[in-house]
């Protein structure tokens, strides 16, 4: 089982910045990759950023640019550093594991092939 915890939301005025954080807990040795989402209210979930276990990244092209997803392999956390936000980027943000043996890399955008969701963090960004 895997745990996923996210921190580090909050309001901030568009331009701004926030990073965020998903805290990885459980049995990892067999996951493939891991990835953000968000939702905002009345969408569907998409995808915002991948990050393969060899260090490989990802980026819906409406955050290339500005967002940049990392991850601390040691303290096991994945972050989302988010750069000149825009009240477009109003959401809950979730961050998601894909763990194996099989690894689909191909479907990265896919919310369905990750089995494990942190909460979310809401994010607020105003003008």
């Amino acid at each position: 089982q895997v745990h996923l915890a996210e921190s580090g939301g909050g309001s901030v005025q568009a331009g701004g910045s926030l990073r965020l954080s998903c805290t990885v807990s459980g049995y990892t040795n067999s996951q493939c990759y891991m990835a953000w989402f968000r939702q905002a209210p009345g969408k569907d979930r998409e995808v915002v950023a991948f990050i393969g276990s060899g260090g490989t990244t990802k980026y819906a092209e409406y955050v290339k640019g500005r967002f940049a997803i990392s991850q601390d392999n040691a303290k096991k956390v994945l972050y989302l550093q988010m750069n000149s936000l825009s009240r477009e980027d109003t959401a809950m943000y979730y961050c998601a594991a894909r763990s194996g043996p099989i690894c689909p890399y191909t479907s990265w955008t896919n919310q369905w092939v990750y089995g494990y969701w942190g909460q979310g963090t809401q994010v607020t960004v105003s003008s």
